[in-house]
């Protein structure tokens, strides 16, 4: 059913009957705290997250993946909160994920500036980072939900799996470009992957003098390589797909690229048949995360939880 109509029912009283308190005692033995009767793991270099909760990972559609690209799902009823974990963040590549070492990574500024630039990773780290809490969300986000009928089944994962939110740190894209001195004349920034895609977009100026992150770290740590280490673009608002990572590149120019990504792929085609040529900003959209398709509710009370 829809949302409209669950939540008529809750306010016209047709579900509080189930949601009733009911003490529910759980029997203390010694079992329960077993825990108590042996040592615990020793120290660990890197902290892993309990066994209990292995079954809480990505879903990872079979219509959209093949050999080399595809996306997973972030598990949005299974989270806590409104932060991403780093192994949990959605992915989507188109050439596979590539493997790049820290010690030879450049990104190179050029164009239409006054002083083309290569940067080394250091070379960014040593520029005044900023942190800042952005969500990322795919251009194809809720293509389960609208593309097919209603499926009681769908769960919140399946429908707007595709978005993830997290705090990323890194440098203002505003700062490398005066650092280059953008000629006058220039509307559009055009970065690239180093992916094999060599997955290219084209990005406003105005845009990038804004808010974008060239971003080297997530939720405190490096970025992950599904999620473009070493380094990426964080475009706040606008679609994943001109999030470029594995960022080695950034052609300043005057005119759109007009790249594959932006022409075949990733378009908006109008009831009259047009198409339109570009869209960034993804709109406002909302999902109840619990409770969601494939979850039982017992008797006892329950919170509706969901994100925006």
């Amino acid at each position: 059913m829809d949302r409209r109509k669950f939540f008529r029912l809750l306010g016209a009283g047709g579900l509080f009957s189930l949601l009733r308190v009911r003490a529910q005692g759980a029997p203390w033995s010694e079992e329960t705290f077993a825990p108590t009767k042996t040592l615990g793991a020793p120290l660990s270099e890197y902290g892993n997250r309990s066994p209990f909760e292995e079954e809480v990972v990505r879903y990872i559609s079979p219509n959209l993946r093949t050999r080399h690209s595809g996306a997973d799902f972030a598990p949005l009823e299974r989270l806590e909160g409104v932060i991403t974990p780093n192994g949990l963040h959605f992915e989507r590549h188109h050439a596979g994920v590539p493997q790049v070492d820290p010690k030879h990574y450049r990104l190179v500024i050029h164009g239409m500036v006054e002083r083309p630039l290569v940067f080394t990773l250091e070379d960014l780290k040593r520029f005044p980072s900023v942190t800042r809490t952005y969500f990322i969300e795919c251009a194809g986000n809720g293509q389960n939900g609208y593309r097919n009928p209603p499926d009681p089944n769908l769960t919140a994962t399946r429908s707007r799996g595709l978005a993830s939110n997290a705090s990323w740190t890194g440098v203002p894209l505003a700062l490398l470009l005066k650092e280059a001195g953008v000629k006058p004349g220039a509307r559009w920034l055009i970065p690239e992957g180093m992916d094999a895609a060599m997955y290219t977009r084209s990005l406003p100026l105005e845009k990038a003098m804004e808010d974008v992150l060239v971003a080297y770290a997530q939720n405190g740590e490096a970025l992950r390589p599904e999620q473009g280490y070493p380094v990426r673009l964080v475009v706040p608002g606008w679609e994943g797909s001109i999030q470029v990572k594995w960022l080695r590149r950034i052609l300043v120019t005057d005119l759109p690229a007009m790249a594959k990504d932006e022409t075949s792929e990733y378009t908006d085609v109008m009831a009259d048949g047009k198409v339109l040529a570009f869209t960034w900003v993804m709109e406002p959209q909302s999902i109840i995360t619990y409770p969601s398709g494939g979850q039982a509710i017992k008797p006892g009370f329950h919170e509706i939880r969901g994100l925006a």
